[in-house]
């Protein structure tokens, strides 16, 4: 119906000197548009691109993942906002991107992407929004002609539907590769680090869902079955050279931070305390774990609790955040925000912009005492950050520490921006005696870290003459604080000190406090 008229307006003079304001009827336009980097919130302000999901000149449509990035703290999966041809990669895999800083070109229609956010994408060029001049001649209307049938006899695919959407259904017949493999982004990253393709192994999770040990597994099996090249293990000591390693971004930012801590005067205190007491209770504590942060411990009363009434149920408690046994830092985290709470220089910071503000500096003082916890990852350090921990109950506290580890050795890193949020804490711990076999330390403060930092090294048996002549055996464990002088003088931190040792030494006194 449509290309017999055609045909016929076509062998007409007139309609050839005319031909030329038909073609934008019979095609849309194509332009180039510059994808750039969301501004992804709280003060991120750069990403590194860890992996392209498309090639240059690889057609992509909407919803499709695009590329994955990671900034300091988390990884995003970002997808393509329209239909298109990726004909540019402009941050290559490894190399960071600031905010606003373009992506990728691709090539759009003109009326898809008169829809799109002016926020993250933009003309590549003007020239590329310029309409392109038609020259009419046989040549250009054999074209058009040609173009007319084939879109006759071949329809075009039927756009896809998001995977939120309504009328979406999932493809009875999926491919198999890696891009349809159920798998976490840490998963699958550590998949690529290890050479694996995710569409060789059966997933052992739930719904298929592929896991780190079945990764294991698969190389364990390769291991086993490849031989051995005896001439591979020959000394190697005449080739041996200096290897040149560039630091991640996590190091980088420990670089960066430590730098920075050359601002801060440091006050530092040193000291030990008694974990006897501590040491006696514990025992008593750990065969009281409440069942949901230890469901192996399941009480049968002879009577039901909620035959009057239902009685309340606890909180829902993930895997990784139940533990089995009790240790010493969530009780010593429990007494140190029994001492913030009652000391509020400790529960203060520097407020944000007041420093450099031309005037005087301020500080902030919080409610509740926000505690930070030093932690040694695969990928680096973080300080993952327990709010309110004066109100939260020991069991509770040694559950959020098993939770924040459990993130923690994932690879890459799962803490996010709940775990690490840009207030920050005011007082950090490092635990630096479950490493070593160290007693004190020297912590350094960052900006941004709070006011104080304290290590704690490892409890010792040893014999305390201090209290009598004859003496007696004692578990000490030695303690060492920095502060930063700003805030803080020498002699509030040591009497600081001495508030925080009344609760360790007497941890009877979280009884008659409620706890």
């Amino acid at each position: 119906m449509f290309i017999r008229p055609l045909r016929r307006l076509l062998t007409r003079p007139t309609a050839v000197s005319h031909f030329h304001t038909f073609p934008p009827c019979l095609s849309s336009r194509k332009i180039l548009q510059n994808f750039k980097l969301a501004d992804i919130g709280e003060g991120i302000t750069e990403c590194e691109v860890i992996k392209w999901n498309v090639k240059e000149l690889g057609a992509i449509q909407s919803f499709d993942p695009l590329c994955e990035v990671q900034s300091d703290k988390a990884s995003v999966e970002i997808t393509s906002p329209f239909d298109g041809i990726v004909k540019e990669i402009l941050v290559k895999e490894g190399e960071v991107a600031k905010v606003g800083q373009g992506l990728c070109v691709i090539e759009v229609d003109e009326e898809l992407s008169d829809s799109e956010s002016a926020e993250q994408i933009e003309p590549a060029s003007s020239a590329a929004a310029a309409p392109s001049p038609i020259i009419p001649n046989s040549k250009f209307v054999e074209d058009a002609v040609s173009r007319a049938e084939q879109i006759r006899e071949e329809p075009s695919a039927p756009r896809r539907l998001h995977p939120m959407d309504p009328n979406y259904l999932p493809s009875s017949t999926p491919d198999v590769n890696c891009e349809n493999v159920i798998a976490k982004p840490s998963v699958r990253h550590y998949a690529r680090q290890s050479k694996v393709d995710l569409a060789l192994l059966s997933g052992s999770g739930r719904d298929g869902r592929i896991e780190k040990k079945d990764i294991d597994t698969f190389l364990s099996q390769q291991s086993s079955s490849v031989p051995v090249d005896l001439s591979s293990v020959a000394p190697r000591a005449q080739t041996e050279q200096d290897v040149i390693v560039e630091l991640g971004r996590t190091r980088y930012g420990m670089w960066k931070a430590m730098t920075q801590s050359l601002e801060i005067p440091h006050f530092g205190y040193s000291t030990s305390l008694d974990l006897t007491s501590l040491h006696s209770l514990l025992p008593t504590l750990n065969s009281h774990i409440p069942e949901h942060f230890d469901p192996s411990k399941s009480s049968s009363l002879p009577i039901n609790p909620s035959a009057l009434h239902p009685a309340p149920s606890p909180p829902p408690v993930p895997e990784s955040a139940q533990f089995t046994r009790l240790t010493y830092l969530p009780i010593l985290i429990k007494t140190l925000s029994k001492a913030m709470m009652a000391w509020p220089v400790l529960r203060s910071s520097i407020t944000p912009g007041s420093v450099n503000g031309g005037g005087k500096p301020t500080l902030t003082i919080r409610p509740h005492a926000d505690i930070a916890v030093a932690l040694s990852t695969p990928t680096g350090l973080y300080t993952p950050v327990i709010p309110h921990a004066d109100t939260h109950s020991i069991y509770s506290l040694s559950s959020q520490l098993k939770h924040l580890s459990f993130l923690g050795r994932q690879v890459p890193c799962a803490l996010t921006m709940k775990e690490m949020p840009k207030s920050g804490a005011t007082v950090t711990i490092s635990n630096i005696g479950s490493i070593g076999d160290g007693e004190y330390a020297h912590p350094v403060l960052v900006p941004g870290g709070g006011v104080a930092i304290v290590a704690i090294g490892r409890a010792r048996w040893v014999w305390d003459v201090s209290k009598s002549e004859r003496g007696e055996r004692r578990l000490k464990v030695g303690v060492s604080w920095s502060a930063d002088h700003r805030v803080l003088e020498g002699a509030e931190l040591a009497a600081f000190v001495e508030s925080w040792r009344a609760y360790v030494e007497a941890p009877e006194r979280l009884i008659g406090e409620g706890i």
